[in-house]
């Protein structure tokens, strides 16, 4: 029988290598140089330290190199591939690789994190699980106005509970998310740790580690052009490999930037019987996945 002077050593030993936890935040980008910067602000004011920048550009444009030249105080890397239409999980796939972090925390180039987002997915990370967030939706007045620099993401953050109601005027959704505790705070320990929520996998906020999501050869590019590989095909494949979801609402919090919807295909049937044929045959290591690059990534 474990003591409680054993479990209280076992816990100090856990937050101690979390603690130690080397971070890859890997940032889907598609030619948003705006949104890019408003998240490299962001990510230079964490609380948590101990992270590296993988800008995953799905393309190789001249605005994003030219910025990304500009920017210091922080560690990062650059990968790009050339602009053949959407390949989002290929673009992720490339900054896996080029990762050097144990653990992996994947957001869009449209979504600004709050000052304990990584530290939120750290403190709740743990080994063959999933951490599983959601995104506050910004209407277009409250993102005009961040992109444009009247409103930055910290006065935000700082103020949010008082902006609500402008925010439901602007149309924002999933106000609630917004809404942030600490991971060591008592109402999430004793409250909001034991409610059930939701924890499907959203592709614009989530991590794990980086030898799980190798296990099961990263994102399934045979997807691309539609939303599956982002978010559905890779949860089913994460779960079929023996590995849990967790949530961490109101723990590691995003602002989503309002946008026009991408165009994407549509019809997902025929793709999607693809996918239940690979369920149904359990065939979580996707052919189409990490172990299909060249060695070489342009990385930079």
């Amino acid at each position: 029988m474990t003591t409680k002077h054993q479990q209280s050593t076992m816990s100090t030993y856990t937050n101690h290598k979390k603690k130690k936890l080397k971070v890859s935040i890997i940032v889907a980008v598609y030619k948003d140089v705006r949104a890019l910067e408003l998240i490299i602000d962001a990510l230079k004011t964490q609380t948590y330290k101990n992270f590296e920048l993988i800008v995953a550009e799905d393309g190789n444009s001249t605005e994003i190199n030219e910025y990304l030249s500009t920017v210091s105080d922080i560690d990062f890397k650059h990968t790009t591939q050339n602009d053949t239409g959407i390949r989002k999980s290929r673009s992720q796939n490339n900054a896996i690789i080029t990762s050097t972090g144990e653990y992996l925390i994947f957001i869009d180039g449209d979504c600004i994190p709050y000052k304990r987002f990584i530290e939120g997915h750290v403190k709740l990370s743990k080994m063959h699980t999933v951490i599983t967030g959601r995104r506050v939706n910004l209407g277009e007045k409250t993102s005009t106005a961040i992109r444009n620099g009247a409103l930055t993401p910290k006065q935000l953050e700082n103020s949010f509970i008082n902006r609500i109601p402008l925010l439901h005027m602007d149309k924002s959704s999933h106000i609630e998310q917004g809404i942030c505790f600490s991971p060591n705070g008592f109402l999430y320990k004793k409250l909001l740790s034991k409610r059930k929520r939701t924890t499907d996998i959203l592709g614009c906020n989530f991590s794990c580690h980086k030898e799980d999501i190798i296990s099961i050869n990263g994102f399934d590019e045979s997807y691309e052009g539609t939303a599956l590989g982002d978010d559905t095909d890779i949860q089913w494949r994460f779960v079929a490999n023996g590995m849990s979801l967790k949530g961490c609402h109101n723990i590691a919090n995003i602002f989503h930037l309002h946008h026009t919807r991408e165009h994407r295909i549509v019809d997902y049937s025929a793709v999607n019987e693809i996918m239940k044929q690979r369920q149904k045959n359990n065939e979580f290591f996707c052919v189409h996945g990490i172990s299909s690059h060249e060695i070489s990534n342009h990385a930079q």
